[in-house]
Parts: C-alpha cells; sequence; structure tokens
C-alpha cells in the first residue's frame, strides 16, 4: 500500500530528473578535474550515455540503483501497484542490456556506475576505479 495519497506521488515522480542528477554531477566533475573532456548525453549512441568520452572511445551510465534493478540494499520492489513497476523496471534492465550490446558492437567501452557505489564513504574509491578503467 501506498503511504502517499496520489497527489503527492505524482509530485514526487514528477521531480525525479533523468539528466543531470547529483551522482552524474558528482561523476563529471571528477573526472572534468582530472583533465577529462566529455560529452553528455549523446542521443546519437544508442541509450544516450550519461557521458561520452570520444578520445577514449569510453561512454558512462550512471544509473540509479532503483530505476535500473542493482543487486544492492537500496533496490527494493514496490509493494504498491506491482504489476506496473515490474514491468517497468524490467523493460528498462531489457533496454540497458540491449544499449550495451550495441555500443560494444561499435566499438565502444561500456562502464557503468550505480548510485551505491558514489556515497560518500566509498564515492573516492569509485572515482579513482573508474579513472583507471578509463585509461586502460
Amino acid at each position: 500500500m501506498d503511504n502517499h495519497d496520489k497527489k503527492t506521488r505524482s509530485y514526487n515522480m514528477s521531480m525525479i530528473r533523468s539528466k543531470n542528477t547529483k551522482p552524474e554531477e558528482l561523476v563529471r566533475k571528477y573526472l572534468f578535474s582530472h583533465g577529462f573532456r566529455y560529452r553528455k548525453n549523446v542521443r546519437t549512441l544508442p541509450g544516450s550515455p550519461d557521458i561520452v568520452l570520444p578520445k577514449y572511445k569510453t561512454v558512462i551510465f550512471v544509473n540509479g540503483c532503483f530505476w535500473h534493478k542493482h543487486d544492492c540494499p537500496r533496490f527494493v520492489w514496490p509493494k504498491s501497484n506491482t504489476e506496473y513497476w515490474n514491468k517497468k523496471i524490467e523493460n528498462n534492465v531489457k533496454r540497458d542490456t540491449d544499449n550495451t550490446a550495441l555500443l560494444k558492437q561499435a566499438g565502444w567501452k561500456v562502464i557503468v556506475v550505480w548510485e551505491c557505489e558514489l556515497k560518500k564513504d566509498i564515492a573516492a574509491d569509485t572515482l579513482d576505479s573508474l579513472v583507471k578503467r578509463i585509461r586502460v
């Protein structure tokens, strides 16, 4: 059962952004400060990757654990409107898989950074690791 009325839930959902999220901004600022230059949300590539590094032929998706069904404690199946959410989230996962395959076929290196990997206690390690993965 939803603990918000329909109007409140609608407002909450309308405030969720798909671009320029705080996790994306954190990754972009870190990359920029380390000398990387990138493009944002390139629509000509499958999945409109959040960050595209043409020089390294690398794309980065910064995924929310809930929306992309990450296997971590942050992902919990909703208890209300389950049919809708199951279909929605499974479609997201399928689309992610398809887009990753298309990008790899086109010769791109695909990196996924999860929202939970950018929490304060582990963000520095995640971002350092990301830089190493890009340069390999």
